[in-house]
This record gives structure tokens, C-alpha cells and sequence, in this order.
């Protein structure tokens, strides 16, 4: 019709258009790292007052701050308020420290107390231990390599998005030096880091071939960081890729059995961090986002190739685990 009006398409964020064309190019397969950033667009749309963002999570400093210019931060002094929003890290208060008893105001050996001949009424329930609260993710070295332009990668913008692009190929790249801290980078929750770092991960360990085995010693301290924030976006993240590093060469399984006593406490931690649905379905499943089953799902990963001792270390730190080989 003539007086038909014309269609108006609505815009298409750029990496949510990099996380579609990463996942449909034939080229290079990306879904780890496409996955992350559509779950965070989909969470900015089903949380539109910005709690579950990162803008949220900076302001209260979960998160790394970006600099305020090319050329550094802006001094406190001149410009407060580019810090107005920003709150300062603060201890955390052992539950071992003396006053944590709320209304005994220091009496911590009293069961409850009164105050000017009042009822003594209950006592106060004791403070949580805060195992499962998420730590602030500390700033990688990726992100300080990356923004100095150290690092030979790039996102490739073409018609249909973006995807990575490698200056150089990967096979010819100096492990030793690169992966660790592509690894250090698998923990960022911003963009670009994340999609470059967690992509460039997958890169490096499907052609690595024999030159992953000599680098495993410097991986640890990386996942051993990620995994301590206790984040569970973080923690999955460095989990699969975990189980990729496995199966990315022979031996490699076997090498990270001396390190179980610097990545499984965690693991610990979270091994029934799991859903209570009743009879219902989750539908996030195929995201492998449910903590307790890709622990599971790890541990069985790390059992399987990590030879005879494997099961023994495991058991050790972990009370509760199952052979999956032992009948």
C-alpha cells in the first residue's frame, strides 16, 4: 500500500551482534564467549533498574574501575565528583572478632542482656560466616596489556558483527608468556576483556598442542584467583574452561593433581550449590550455568584424566565426592 509506514528496526547493540555472529560464523566457533555476552544482555532486560549491571557492581566496587581518561585517573582533589559514586572497600570483620553480637554491645560471652531492668528477652542469632558472598574481582593483567595494545589480538568488525582476529597465528605464539595471561583475563566481567580473553583462551588450547603441558605451573595462580571471588558467573567460566585445559593435551590432567589443594577448596565450598525446582524444568540448563553440577560435572573431568593418585587427592579435599570410575 501507498500509505503503508515503513518498518522501523530497532538497533542492535554491538556485542550482542559480535555474540550472534560469533555463534553462526563458520570460521571460528565462539559460543563460551558469545554465551556470556547474551546472557548479559538478556539480563539488562529482565532487570531494567540496573541492579544486576555492571554500573551497580562498580559503585560498589565488585568490579574494576575503568580509567577515567587515556591518560589515567582523575585526581580526588580537583574532579570529586567522577568518585561521588563510588564506595570505598571496606574490611571485612572476622566472625572470630569480639562485638559482632547485635544488642550486647560488646558482652559477646552473655547468651542476652537487659538494659535498665528490662526483659532479658532471646538472644541474638550469630552472625553469618559469609561463605558463599562474592569477593571483589581484583584487577587483571589483561586488562593492563590490552589497553597498552601489548596483546596481538583484536575484534574484527565486518557486516555481520564482530569476532576475534588474531595478529599473528596462534601456533606461533610464545605460550609461556601469553596464556597466563589470557587466563589471568578469563575472570573480567566487562567487555571487551571478557569476549577477547575467554575466546583467545579457546584459541590458544585447541591449537596449543604439546606446548600447553609446560605452562600448566603458571596457570594455577590465575584460576585459583578466579575462583576465589566467588562469583558464579566467574567461577563457571573458569570451571569450563578448566575442563577444556584437561582435554587439550595428554598429561595435562595428571600435571594438575599436585595443585588440587589450591582449586578444589573452592570446589568445596560449592559442590551442592544447587537448584531446588521441584518438578519444574530449567530452562538455563543448556548454558551450563548450575554451579553444583559443572562442579560435579569438573570433578569427574579431573578424576577420569588425572590417573591412579587422582581420586585419592580428590577425596582428600573434597570428603563427599564419589568415585566415578571405582565401583
Amino acid at each position: 500500500p501507498v500509505n503503508a509506514s515503513p518498518v522501523v528496526r530497532p538497533l542492535r547493540p554491538f556485542f550482542l551482534s559480535a555474540a550472534l555472529a560469533a555463534m553462526t560464523s563458520p570460521m571460528r566457533p565462539s559460543r563460551a564467549a558469545a554465551t556470556l555476552m547474551l546472557d548479559d544482555a538478556l539480563t539488562k532486560m529482565v532487570h531494567r533498574d540496573g541492579t544486576k549491571g555492571l554500573k551497580h557492581a562498580k559503585k560498589n566496587g565488585m568490579l574494576p574501575l575503568g580509567n577515567h581518561s587515556c591518560f589515567g585517573d582523575f585526581p580526588a582533589d580537583l574532579a570529586p565528583q567522577a568518585w561521588s559514586a563510588v564506595k570505598g572497600k571496606s574490611l571485612m570483620k572476622s566472625a572470630s572478632a569480639p562485638g559482632l553480637t547485635r544488642g550486647t554491645e560488646g558482652a559477646m560471652h552473655v547468651a542476652f542482656v537487659g538494659k535498665g531492668g528490662a526483659a532479658r528477652g532471646s538472644a541474638p542469632p550469630p552472625p553469618k560466616a559469609g561463605a558463599h558472598k562474592s569477593r571483589p574481582v581484583p584487577v587483571s593483567e589483561f586488562r593492563k596489556f590490552y589497553d597498552r595494545g601489548d596483546l596481538p589480538i583484536q575484534i574484527f568488525h565486518g557486516a555481520v558483527g564482530g569476532k576475534i582476529a588474531w595478529k599473528v597465528d596462534v601456533d606461533k605464539l610464545d605460550y609461556h608468556h601469553y596464556l597466563p595471561i589470557f587466563f589471568d583475563g578469563a575472570r573480567e566481567q566487562e567487555e571487551p576483556y571478557r569476549f577477547l580473553a575467554v575466546q583467545g583462551v579457546y584459541d590458544m588450547l585447541e591449537k596449543g598442542g604439546p606446548k600447553i603441558l609446560p605452562v600448566v605451573p603458571q596457570l594455577i595462580i590465575p584460576m585459583k584467583t578466579a575462583l576465589n571471588t566467588r562469583n558464579p558467573a566467574v567461577m563457571c567460566t573458569m570451571l569450563k574452561i578448566l575442563q577444556t585445559l584437561v582435554k587439550s593435551g595428554e598429561m595435562i590432567g595428571e600435571a594438575l593433581v599436585p595443585y588440587y589443594r589450591q582449586l578444589l577448596p573452592m570446589l568445596n565450598i560449592y559442590k551442592n550449590n544447587n537448584k531446588n525446582l521441584g518438578d519444574g524444568m530449567d530452562y538455563n540448563q543448556r548454558k551450563r550455568l548450575n554451579l553444583g553440577e559443572l562442579i560435579h560435572e569438573t570433578l569427574e573431568i579431573l578424576e577420569t584424566y588425572g590417573g591412579e593418585d587422582a581420586f585419592i587427592n580428590i577425596k582428600y579435599m573434597i570428603p563427599t565426592y564419589e568415585s566415578c570410575i571405582h565401583a
